[in-house]
């Protein structure tokens, strides 16, 4: 227990803390640049069991906010890569590769043993997928996006919460938002908000702090300005910001 001594420590977490991430089984979709900082920071802290879902390589433009993945990477499975790579890191956590897109073909066969699903893809439709494949199981998913220098978040389906179709009815093309290739993303912010993934996906094994459930959380990287829309059954209402 040596290695965690720093967070056990902490009376909300303790000894009884650590062994709920230790027997944890998360499912993260996609790891790019949000997937990269989740995957990392989920295995540093002791999450037992971590499956990575992932069809694509390693490719140069990945580098600049991809941080598990090197130059000597390129043209390589990221799924295998990132695998290897979070194993050097933390031997005691077992990772799961799947080096293929999440798909409906596979999504119930990949998803069945996992309590939390982490969407960090970049495909609406694939997003829709994974909603309905964890309101089906009855689990959370902990959700973010990026574009340019802004990000957003949210955790959908907690505890019967709202979902991603309330906030984001099944009306929207697969185009409706530009990807990174097409529009650009600064480096650093699929990073910032990757970590604010993994920090909610502690937060739901844990059972500490306030989830992020019906609520939607925008963060603007060029003025640090944060800014929290609540929403339920399709309606959203202004907070605080």
């Amino acid at each position: 227990m040596k290695r965690y001594d720093r967070q056990i420590t902490l009376p909300e977490i303790g000894i009884l803390g650590q062994l709920k991430l230790a027997e944890a089984k998360v499912l993260i979709i996609g790891v790019g640049g949000l997937g990269c900082p989740v995957l990392q920071n989920l295995a540093a802290v002791g999450v037992g069991k971590i499956g990575i879902v992932d069809g694509d390589l390693v490719e140069e433009t990945n580098l600049h906010r991809q941080l598990l993945y090197t130059p000597t990477d390129l043209g390589k499975s990221k799924v295998d890569v990132a695998s290897e790579a979070v194993v050097r890191q933390n031997p005691e956590v077992i990772i799961t590769p799947y080096p293929f897109s999440f798909t409906k073909e596979n999504a119930f066969e990949i998803a069945s043993d996992y309590q939390i699903i982490v969407d960090c893809t970049d495909n609406i439709t694939t997003r829709y997928l994974i909603n309905d494949i964890a309101v089906i199981k009855g689990i959370p998913m902990v959700y973010a996006s990026i574009h340019k220098f802004e990000g957003q978040l949210s955790v959908f389906n907690y505890q019967n919460g709202p979902t991603y179709r309330c906030l984001f009815p099944e009306d929207e093309r697969a185009d409706a938002i530009p990807s990174c290739n097409d529009s650009g993303v600064l480096g650093v912010l699929p990073n910032i908000l990757g970590t604010l993934q993994a920090n909610e996906v502690l937060k739901i094994i844990l059972g500490i702090g306030e989830i992020l459930s019906g609520k939607l959380l925008l963060y603007n990287s060029l003025d640090n300005c944060l800014q929290t829309i609540e929403f339920q059954n399709y309606k959203v209402k202004l907070n605080d910001s």
